[in-house]
């Protein structure tokens, strides 16, 4: 799992063109538009221009490479890997069967030693859409340029625990680590020149200036601080000690050291507004890798065994590494340089330590995938079917994608602007789709055909343990209680409002994960629980017979049990004193912030249970400010400065269900992950919680590590960091008049998009 999504499309939402509108309707034109073939267009939010399998950042940008590519494994409508993508597996969903193919056989093998053999077998007749044949090579060359030493894009292939990785990694890092470590007034030019330190300074340090300078901004125009504070003051509100008086440089250095000088993870994570490379645009001129030791010539656990066959020898069990190991694969010749590849050489297709030429075509990508990239102009990316696709030509030769937002995404189809959009799935557009399809004023019709999906992730509450705690314990029952106590009156609200906000769009659920997820606890489970459904003796707080408003005055009852708990005193139904450490106000009530992106006028599926919650904790004289952000970066600024007790956001999941990212409790302590999602949300340290989640990584076997999982849940719930509220469905819409339904993807799932089987998608 990851960060809230609804980051993302606010980052990346925009207004769109009118010069690309003007080109891009039925009939726009295309760099080949004297054939007179119509592209199949889809409006979708702007990119970045990063169309790179190694350096894509955004959901938008990966969308184009991957019309581009192929995946060395592929996946099935549930998620699944496909172990036998050469001859195709046959796999039944939703009472159909489904044959899936890829371009490699998969064979894994648990040895004696504890290590594990991954095998893949290519076909042997692939070509990329420039007619060159896809072999081991470039398979090989592609895991190389994610296991480079110097590589900062977004995939962790490095991490796995593949033989010998270590070794190769070791004894090289970028110049730029270097020149940093060294310091402004080092003297020992053995490693570079004098001219190139200087240069380096002279940029660095005014970007490191402006960083923190945004960071301080952000603050005080949030106002957790005020213009006069000193910067120590408002360093601790982003969650770092720094001496008074200290500059903005200096306070730059004192967060790159807790990062232990990783310079990337470090900006990545605290940036405020700008990147890093944005405030040093020379950044990348010091990307290239420094020989500073021993180090492995390559990767003992990569091995090519023939041109269709690689090898992966991982050290030890890693139960999410199949999702990494299927690595896009991208050709050599062209990401790479040709005549630097000699396997037998250990020469890979580019030195080692400089990912110059592979970064030089992040904006052109080519691959063995569906269709051709043309080029980006004005906003529309262009592709040509790739009439090579090992699947078979595509029946549409032209695609468009354009740039547009989400508020335009139902009418652009509407109107013959596009062809294809997937907008949020709101009430406003469910009211949108209906009166477009004026035939039955359904979400399919005459017009438009609405196809819908469970969203990768889910709503949820949640509560800093941090903040919310008695005694500044975190992990005690009594701060335990007093996190149920809220969690309770949270929970009983969730039927009614989501109900209310999302109708059947949307679904209530009562664990820390997706319904998506193989792991996801089912209802009909035989220990499946609702959540904060029992009293403080374990007793059921609810019974099938009573009306909701008997389950709301149950829940208010339990709460103060639990309150009582914490350690608080109970007086005619009411809270009149809280134990140490717990916050109150003026009145003596206890009082806690909790926040919510509803854009300031309560538009958000939990607002309405805030709003019912803050009722029911005032009639027991607890006092809960529910503050409506319309800004939803001062929202999460504030949520990851730990400034913020309570808040509603989304998590996006991931295929597998390692919970490592949220939960471990290394994160929360600023261990190696630190500025994780632990670190900023919930910190939890919980020494059972740890064990069961590694131990989960250390299984291949799904029904072992769904029980794992499903008792990692419920350590969770106990901590009643979370409460889960709501899984909600995602939806992608289709012109009826304009594109061949039949044709279309069947039974699209949330890992199995409409772009699965682009290749088969008609126009009428």
């Amino acid at each position: 799992m990851t960060f809230d999504s609804r980051m993302v499309s606010r980052i990346l939402t925009g207004t769109l063109a009118a010069a690309m509108l003007a080109g891009c309707g039925e009939g726009g034109e295309t760099p080949t538009d004297a054939e007179g073939e119509t592209p199949l267009v889809y409006a979708t939010n702007h990119f970045n221009g990063k169309f790179s399998p190694f350096f894509s950042e955004t959901a938008y940008d990966t969308d184009v490479y991957s019309m581009t590519q192929i995946s060395l494994l592929t996946s099935d409508r549930q998620g699944a890997i496909i172990y036998n993508g050469i001859e195709g597996e046959t796999i039944n969903y939703n009472g159909t069967d489904y044959t899936y193919y890829g371009p490699a056989d998969l064979t894994i093998t648990e040895n004696a030693d504890g290590t594990v053999d991954y095998t893949f077998k290519l076909r042997d007749d692939i070509v990329f859409s420039d007619g060159e044949k896809l072999t081991a090579d470039d398979v090989i060359f592609s895991m190389y340029v994610l296991s480079d030493p110097t590589y900062d894009g977004s995939s962790t292939f490095f991490a796995l625990p593949i033989v010998g990785m270590e070794e190769y990694r070791s004894g090289m890092t970028s110049l730029a680590n270097l020149l940093i470590a060294a310091g402004k007034d080092n003297t020992d030019f053995t490693l570079w020149d004098e001219e190139t330190q200087t240069k380096f300074w002279q940029e660095f340090e005014p970007a490191a200036d402006q960083f923190v300078q945004e960071i301080c901004d952000t603050l005080v125009a949030l106002e957790y601080n005020a213009e006069g504070d000193d910067i120590s003051a408002k360093m601790a509100n982003w969650g770092f000690e720094v001496p008074e008086g200290a500059t903005n440089y200096e306070v730059f250095m004192i967060m790159l050291d807790a990062y232990g000088y990783d310079l990337a993870g470090m900006t990545s994570t605290e940036a405020a507004d700008s990147a890093f490379s944005d405030l040093m645009p020379t950044l990348g001129d010091y990307a290239k890798g420094i020989k500073t030791g021993d180090s492995a010539a390559n990767i003992a656990g990569i091995t090519k065994i023939s041109d269709t066959e690689i090898n992966v020898k991982l050290s030890e069990v890693d139960a999410t590494a199949i999702y990494q190991l299927g690595v896009t694969i991208a050709p050599m010749h062209y990401y790479g340089e040709a005549d630097k590849y000699d396997y037998d050489n250990n020469m890979f297709g580019f030195d080692k330590g400089d990912l110059s030429h592979v970064r030089s075509m992040t904006t052109k990508p080519m691959g063995a995938g569906p269709y051709k990239f043309l080029k980006f102009e004005n906003g529309v990316v262009y592709f040509e079917a790739n009439d090579t696709y090992f699947k078979g030509a595509p029946k549409t030769k032209y695609i468009n994608f354009i740039e547009s937002n989400d508020p335009e995404f139902v009418s652009a189809v509407v109107t013959g602007t596009a062809d294809i959009s997937m907008p949020s799935f709101s009430e406003d557009k469910v009211k949108e789709i209906k009166e477009a399809n004026t035939d039955n004023g359904e979400l399919t019709g005459s017009t438009l055909t609405t196809v819908t999906n469970d969203t990768l992730g889910y709503g949820y509450i949640g509560i800093g343990a941090d903040q919310v705690n008695v005694g500044g314990v975190r992990d005690s029952a009594e701060s335990k209680n007093l996190r149920k106590a809220f969690a309770t009156i949270f929970s009983v609200y969730r039927n009614v409002a989501i109900d209310s906000y999302y109708g059947d769009r949307a679904s209530v659920i009562n664990y820390p994960i997706s319904n998506t997820s193989w792991a996801a606890p089912q209802a009909t489970d035989p220990d499946y629980a609702i959540a904060f459904s029992k009293k403080v003796d374990g007793t059921e707080i609810y019974t099938s017979d009573m009306t909701a408003d008997d389950r709301y005055e149950a829940a208010k009852a339990a709460a103060l049990e639990y309150f009582a708990a914490a350690g608080c005193t109970i007086e005619d139904g009411k809270v009149v004193a809280a134990p140490a450490g717990v916050p109150v106000n003026k009145e003596g009530q206890i009082e806690y912030e909790v926040g919510i992106g509803g854009s300031g006028s309560g538009d958000h599926p939990s607002f309405m249970i805030l709003k019912l919650a803050k009722d029911a904790l005032a009639e027991m004289n607890v006092n809960l400010i529910v503050t409506d952000y319309s800004d939803w970066s001062e929202m999460q600024n504030k949520q990851k400065s730990r400034q913020m007790p309570m808040w509603c956001m989304a998590w996006q999941a991931t295929v597998d269900p390692d919970m490592y990212q949220i939960y471990y409790s290394d994160i929360a302590n600023g261990g190696a992950n630190a500025g994780g999602s632990n670190a900023s949300a919930y910190a939890i340290q919980d020494a059972e919680l740890d064990q069961l989640i590694l131990a989960a990584r250390k299984s291949l076997d799904q029904s072992y590590r769904k029980t794992l999982y499903k008792a990692a849940l419920d350590i969770v719930v106990d901590w009643a960091v979370e409460v889960p509220v709501y899984q909600r469905q995602d939806c992608t819409i289709f012109s009826t008049e304009r594109v061949n339904i039949d044709t279309v993807t069947p039974d699209i799932t949330t890992f199995y998009g409409w772009m699965a089987e682009i290749e088969n998608i008609e126009l009428n």
